[in-house]
Formats: C-alpha cells, structure tokens, sequence
C-alpha cells in the first residue's frame, strides 16, 4: 500500500472468507481511479471469486493483471456484464461516469459496487434510485475512509457498546496529498470529479450519519475554494461544511489537499466523537502527535478514564463479507440502500450550495 498518495490507497487484511471458492463472483469494469486495487483486496479477502476486468485503457488492464493475474481480460464491458456466473460488479470510472455504468450493471442483473463519490448530479441519484427500484439490485459504495479503516471500524464498535453514552456531534477532518503531476486530467475538472465536498468530502457525511446514527440531516452552510491552484482553475482544494442531523446531532467537517511533502501519510485523517458520557479520536494514517507507527490509533477518553488502542489488526474489515452475503441473501447487514444514497445526497447538495471562498 501506497502510504504516500490517496489515490492508490488500498489496504490489504487478512483473508476472511464468508463463502467457498466460485461461490460469489464479481468483475472490475473501469479501473479509473486506483481505489479499485482497494475494493478488489477486499472482494478477494472476503471470499469473493475475481473473473473479468475490463478498460478501454489496455495499460491500465495490463497493471491490474499484474496484481491480479486471475482475472481474465473481457473483450468489452458487455461481455463482463452479460456474464451469468458474475454477482457484482465492482468499478472506479471517472466519477461523472459512475452512475452510468452502474445502471448499465444493475440492467444487466448485477449488483453494483462503485468507488466514491457514487455521483456528481442530484439527476444521477435520481435515476440510479429509478433503477434500484425497478431492478432490486444493489447500488453500494466504497466509502474506504470509515469502510478500509480498522480505527474507524473499532470506534464504531465503542459507540456502539456505549462507551461514551449518546452521540452529539462529530467532527471530522480529510486532508490529502494533491500530487497534481501524478494525477490524470478528468481530476481536475469540475463537471467530471464533482467538487471537493462532493468528492471527498461524502466520507466525511457517511462517517457522521454512521457515528451519529442518523438518517437524515439538512446542510447548515458549506464553503469551498481554490486557494493555491490557479493553474487548474476548476480545482477546489479546500471544503467545509455543517450539518445538522434529524435527531439533533451535529457535524462539522473539513476536506482539503494541503498535506505538506513532509508527512509521511497522504493525509492526517481524524474524526472525533462527541458523546454526553466521553469521547473518541481516531487518527486514521499517522499519529503526528506521538510519534506512534502507522495508523488506526484510537483514543478513548469516558467516566473510567483514558484508553488508547492501536486497532491494527484488530477488527479486519467486516464490510465487505458482509457486503457478500447481502448480495447472496438480498439482505441489508453491510450498509442499507437508504444510507448509501442519503449520504451521497447530502454531499451534492452541500456541493451545490456551497460559499465560494478563497480566490
């Protein structure tokens, strides 16, 4: 894993099967962005069977064979999706694109497994809400930051175990490394990655309805800007935003790509968890503070005092087997449709009422 650049984050756990060998398969359709190499890790570890993997970029087929040499290249994204024997279909296109290749899935028969930000328009939700209904697939997403993270994981588990009594209010922060040469051109445009707060900043409304227990929630104010990027004008490299939940919850997130090149980790992810009996902070990829090694550092602080567990290893990444079995069993243990689809609707329309601040 790649601890220098978000792009190519993908966390790989120890295998966990929840079924045999063949018993569920799944396709890679669109390797746009690197978080496929995350989504694919984790299909695999759980038990999932690996059959085709299709772009129109043979470059990038070519480097998924060589991390994935199973899989079997389809001659076109038809033939991956009219395969009988194929559950899901697992895809990172360009994120404007998404939406598109999920109802091409979902017709087909397919549950759905996209990266984030599942979409870049309120039209794109509509319709993929449209042909959920129509079909009764699945349209789940790769929300990595609360989903890959064991810290995030294990507050969860504390939250729900009562640690710190009731949820108030989360806070989250998600810088990232920019690494702009590195980065392809549909990145930098508005139309095709969304804006920060829709792109990156739905890990951050995910997080707050999971945490919070929420299942709604109104946008307070958001804010973006591009304070250091004139050279890519339609970037916006700073985001923030509040929410207030419908249970009386708050949040307060911010999103930027200010990591400095001397971090050793491509963001200094946190979330705090406010509660009426403690608190929680995870420090997701590295503890500046401490000097502690890695990530998933988790600070308990309750009634009974103060607690710090490194979660490494801990809880593995229950998500996806349990994503698994949904799709097997029609079941909603994994993550509901509604949370898939609320949080995704929350981060366009913060994205869309959003300040302009900066230049």
């Amino acid at each position: 894993m790649d601890r220098s650049d978000g792009m190519d984050y993908a966390p790989k756990g120890k295998p966990r099967p929840v079924v045999q060998p063949g018993e569920f398969v799944f396709s890679a359709v669109r390797l746009d962005h690197g978080h496929i190499y995350g989504m694919t890790n984790a299909l695999l570890e759980a038990g999932g069977t690996l059959k085709y993997v299709y772009d129109p970029d043979p470059g990038k087929v070519t480097a998924f064979l060589k991390a994935y040499p199973q899989a079997q290249p389809a001659r076109s994204e038809e033939e991956a999706l009219a395969d009988a024997s194929t559950h899901l279909i697992a895809g990172a296109a360009v994120t404007s694109e998404r939406c598109a290749l999920g109802l091409r899935a979902m017709d087909a028969g397919k549950d759905y497994f996209t990266d984030k930000a599942p979409f870049t328009t309120l039209e794109q939700l509509d319709s993929a809400k449209a042909m959920v209904q129509k079909t009764g697939r699945k349209y789940m997403v790769y929300y990595s930051e609360r989903l890959h993270v064991e810290g995030a994981i294990l507050a969860g588990y504390m939250i729900d175990q009562g640690e710190i009594g009731r949820v108030i209010h989360v806070e989250g922060f998600g810088p990232h490394r920019l690494g702009a040469p590195g980065r392809p051109a549909w990145f930098f445009e508005r139309e095709k990655y969304g804006g920060i707060l829709c792109d990156i900043g739905s890990h951050q409304i995910e997080q707050y309805l999971a945490f919070a227990g929420e299942e709604d929630a109104a946008v307070s104010y958001s804010r973006v800007g591009n304070y250091a990027n004139p050279d890519h004008p339609e970037l916006e490299d700073f985001g923030d935003c509040s929410l207030n939940g419908s249970n009386g919850t708050t949040n307060y997130f911010r999103v930027d790509w200010f990591t400095p090149d001397g971090l050793s980790s491509w963001g200094d992810g946190r979330t705090i968890i406010l509660g009426t009996k403690g608190y929680i902070e995870i420090r997701k990829y590295v503890d500046v503070a401490t000097g502690k090694p890695g990530g998933n550092h988790v600070y308990l602080v309750n009634d009974r005092g103060e607690r710090y567990v490194d979660a490494t290893g801990v809880t593995g990444y229950p998500f996806f087997g349990q994503l698994i079995l949904d799709c097997l069993n029609r079941t909603e243990n994994a993550m509901t449709q509604a949370h898939a689809f609320k949080a995704a609707q929350l981060c366009l329309e913060a994205q869309a009422q959003a300040q302009r601040v900066g230049r």
